[in-house]
This record gives C-alpha cells, sequence and structure tokens, in this order.
C-alpha cells in the first residue's frame, strides 16, 4: 500500500500546452510499459487528447465546468463524478464549457488489466486498486485515515476502506487482472 497527496505528486506540463498531469503510479513501476497508470488532469485549454493504442482509459471529472468531448462519430459531455470509459485509440479532443477543469484518470493496458471505477459513500474492498477521497474522512482497516485530496493504491493485498464521516465520498477505482 502506498499513501499519496495531491500536493506531493509530481508535475509535468503536456507537449500541446494544454494541460498538466500529477502521476499518481504508473504499474510496474520503473517500467517503460505501464500495466495500469492512474494520474490527476488539469485540462486548461481546448486541444486533443493524446492516443493510446492497445489502452482502455476512464476519466472522472472532479471539479471545473462540464467538457465535451469529442471525435469522428463520438461526443461526450463530461460532467461532475460521473467516470466514463473509452478506448485510447479514440482520437479525442477536449472543448472547454468555461474554466480549466480537473479529472481523475485511469488507463489499463487492455491484454493484462481491467478497471472498474466507482463513487461510493459505502464500505469499499479489493485485491488491487486506486482510492480517492473526494470529501470527509475514510479509514483503512489498519486504522490509518485519509482526508479530501489524499488517496492510496495497492496490488496483490485487501485493502478496506471504511468511510469515516457523514460526509465521506470516494472514487474507487477497483483493478484486476486479465487472465
Amino acid at each position: 500500500m502506498k499513501r499519496f497527496s495531491y500536493d506531493d505528486l509530481p508535475v509535468s506540463r503536456w507537449r500541446n500546452g494544454g494541460g498538466e498531469t500529477r502521476e499518481i503510479m504508473s504499474f510496474p513501476p520503473g517500467e517503460e510499459q505501464f500495466g495500469w497508470r492512474a494520474s490527476i488532469a488539469t485540462i486548461s485549454a481546448d486541444g486533443p487528447f493524446s492516443l493510446f493504442p492497445h489502452v482502455d482509459r476512464v476519466i472522472t471529472l472532479l471539479h471545473g465546468d462540464d467538457v465535451l468531448l469529442s471525435a469522428p462519430g463520438v461526443q461526450h459531455r463530461l460532467t461532475p463524478l460521473q467516470p466514463w470509459a473509452f478506448s485510447g485509440e479514440l482520437a479525442l479532443s477536449a472543448c472547454l464549457n468555461g474554466s480549466a477543469s480537473e479529472d481523475f484518470n485511469i488507463m489499463t493496458r487492455r491484454d493484462s488489466w481491467q478497471a472498474t471505477v466507482a463513487i461510493t459513500s459505502t464500505l469499499a474492498c479489493s485485491e488491487n486498486g486506486v482510492a480517492w477521497v473526494l470529501s470527509g474522512e475514510w479509514q483503512l482497516a489498519n486504522g490509518e485515515k485519509l482526508s479530501r485530496q489524499q488517496g492510496v493504491w495497492w496490488t496483490d493485498e485487501t485493502m478496506q476502506l471504511r468511510p469515516g464521516s457523514d460526509d465521506a465520498q470516494l472514487l474507487f477505482i477497483c483493478l484486476s487482472r486479465v487472465l
């Protein structure tokens, strides 16, 4: 298990100048080709998304104005806390509906990992995953606590998170290996 907080995540500017990414984890660590990758991105200008062949993606708008994502034959409006799954081969462009927005991204290499993303306020448990506190307080099985803009990722261990306050809300990603 590895804890993280927003302020401690390294920031990388996008090549197209339209935003920045705070990488949480690229797993396995140190390998050129990830099996899964979690990050928080700020979209500050209209423009294309990067292509990721053989990768499935789920994006969840955390806060900010809606973002219209479009590609030939596809149009989707990102709204807060509504995860949207799409193929990394899809040539998407983002159009902001106001000011900058921030989103949570999970990418999984299709031949090795799958992700299920949910917003929850109840007990959450999985063997591999990433959790990001949206509001309130959450308690890990070992008694440690997480609060807003903090998270945890883990592999090959059962992780259980319980809400620790009435306003607790969690972005929970359950990761599973493709057999």
